[in-house]
This record gives C-alpha cells, sequence and structure tokens, in this order.
C-alpha cells in the first residue's frame, strides 16, 4: 500500500466517525466496503489493521478515536470541540469531504474550480509519513538559480503558502533549520536514520512572526500602512497576520499595524495591492517601497 493510499484511509476514517458523530465497527465496515478508497474491494477492515489506524491517526494528527462502551460500542471522537475551532485537522477534514462530495457528484465536477497545488502531488504524502515514522529524508533539490543536490534532512512540518508546499527540515550534515519547495524536489526517499522532534519545537511558534516561509535575520518590528479605495475592506476581512490592528479608520481610509518580520514574503504580499497600500513606518521600509515604485515607472516609462 503507497502512503498517499495510507493516508487517505486516514483521513475517510476520520471523517466517516466525525460526520456520524459515533458509529460502531460493524457500520463503519459496511461503509468501506462501498468506499471509492477501497482499492481492493475488501468486505471490512481487519481489527488489528483497524487498530493501527487508529494509533497513526493519533499520533500523525493527534485526533483521538475511542470506543464508547457506554453507547453500543460506538467509536467517536475524543477531541472533536478542539478539531471544530479549526487548524490542520479542520482543513484536513473539510478538504476530504469536499472531495469525496465531488466524486460522488460527478456531473459538477466542472462546475467546482480549484487553484492548483502541483508540488502536493508527489512528495507531500511520504514527507508525512517521514514525519509520523520519525525518519530522515534524502531529498535531491534543485534552486533556481543552482545546480541540483542531495540534502539528507529531519522533516519538521510542512507548510502551504501561495500554492506551493513547502516542507521545514533540520539538515543533519550542519545542523542548519532550512525551508525547501516541494515543487523543487526532484526525488525523495525515506532513510533509517530515526530522529525525535525537538520537545520545544512548535511550528506555529516559529513561523508566527512572518507571513510566508522564508527565514531570515530581519527581527520584529512594528509595520504601520494606510489602505485605501476600499482595499481597507479586504484587510478587515481577510487579515494578513495575527497580529494585524485597525489603529484609524475613517471614511476613505484606514490605517493598520503589524508587528512582524518584514520578510521579502510580506513586501510581495503588499506590493499587490499596489497605490492602494501606503507604508507609513518604519522609514527604512517605506524607502523600500520608494525605490521598487521607482523602478517599475522607470520601466513603463520606456514606452
Amino acid at each position: 500500500m503507497t502512503a498517499s493510499e495510507l493516508f487517505n484511509r486516514y483521513i475517510w476514517l476520520v471523517d466517516l466517525i466525525y460526520r456520524t458523530d459515533g458509529i460502531t465497527r460493524e457500520d463503519i465496515n459496511r461503509y468501506w466496503s462501498r468506499s471509492q478508497y477501497n482499492i481492493d474491494k475488501e468486505d471490512e477492515i481487519p481489527e488489528r489493521t483497524f487498530h493501527r489506524h487508529k494509533d497513526a491517526i493519533k499520533e500523525l494528527f493527534d485526533i483521538d478515536i475511542y470506543c464508547d462502551r457506554s453507547d453500543c460500542r460506538k467509536y467517536i471522537i475524543a477531541n472533536r470541540d478542539e478539531m471544530e475551532r479549526g487548524g490542520v485537522r479542520a482543513w484536513l477534514l473539510n478538504m476530504f469531504a469536499v472531495n469525496a462530495l465531488i466524486n460522488e457528484s460527478l456531473p459538477l465536477k466542472r462546475r467546482i474550480l480549484f487553484e492548483d497545488i502541483p508540488s502536493g502531488q508527489s512528495f507531500l504524502s511520504p514527507i508525512i509519513v517521514a514525519m509520523r515514522d520519525g525518519c530522515a529524508i534524502d531529498i535531491e533539490h534543485r534552486k533556481f538559480d543552482s545546480s541540483p543536490r542531495h540534502v539528507v534532512i529531519e522533516p519538521y512540518c510542512v507548510k502551504v503558502f501561495r500554492q506551493r508546499w513547502y516542507v521545514l527540515g533540520h539538515r543533519i550534515h550542519d545542523g542548519a533549520m532550512r525551508v525547501y519547495a516541494l515543487d523543487r524536489i526532484l526525488s525523495l526517499k525515506q532513510t533509517e536514520t530515526k530522529f525525535n522532534l525537538p520537545k520545544d519545537f512548535d511550528a506555529d511558534v516559529y513561523f508566527s512572526e512572518s507571513i510566508g516561509v522564508i527565514l531570515d535575520a530581519h527581527e520584529p518590528e512594528l509595520i504601520e500602512l494606510r489602505a485605501m479605495y476600499g482595499q481597507q475592506n479586504y484587510f478587515r476581512s481577510l487579515p494578513l497576520h495575527h497580529s494585524q490592528t485597525e489603529k484609524e479608520r475613517n471614511q476613505d481610509y484606514s490605517v493598520f499595524t503589524f508587528f512582524l518580520r518584514p520578510t521579502f514574503d510580506f513586501i510581495q504580499e503588499l506590493l499587490k495591492y499596489g497605490a492602494s497600500v501606503e507604508i507609513l513606518s518604519p522609514q527604512w521600509l517605506r524607502n523600500r517601497f520608494k525605490t521598487i515604485s521607482r523602478n517599475m515607472c522607470e520601466i513603463y516609462a520606456l514606452e
């Protein structure tokens, strides 16, 4: 069984138990016998396999499935409330549920459009399996401006940003933390080298001071900008960062503040708003946008 097939089985099982709010083993087998993910046409999920799946789901997603003996021996999700607060568990279930619904409603398939994330197809599942197993991976990676090279990393976490999946890895040969785009990985294999995730590592905290995936030497600082021409409404409805606050609100514009690392990803994110956003402070960042604007004017002035 491939890693992606196993991954689908885990998500299918969680989604079924979540949607039914409690289900017996007999009913799980009944649903499994006609599931599209049952590629081997099994009549049931063997008991030992079921418990292995349950243990893997706990380790991989921190979703606790247990048998409620007081209610007809139904299997339920113990931490259902935590799942419903959002995060990766809710995202995985929503993604799976939508995908299953589309597959069951083929006439609607051409009327539901998604953004393509090409890098997620080949390497995401084996990386997640390596994370689950605590095994280092050997990847052949090629930057846009260099030749391919092999590197062995301990995969700490994965993150999606701007239609690309990335893996944060601890390099074994020098101990450095680096981010690798999955769409620039040429090959990947799981090694027999085991690792333990540091107890104090928290993926959310690691990236909490920045937007995107770039890790650089910038220290977090207070950034103030003015959003105009209706763009302030988009900032309110979908904040750029958890530190975003609306400092000033007027009829024609709003002033927002952020406390984060002003990385390349953050600058690129603001540039898409064009003249609808003005950096107010710090001065060095305002000057950076002045330089970018001046360079753009020079390019278009040639025509």
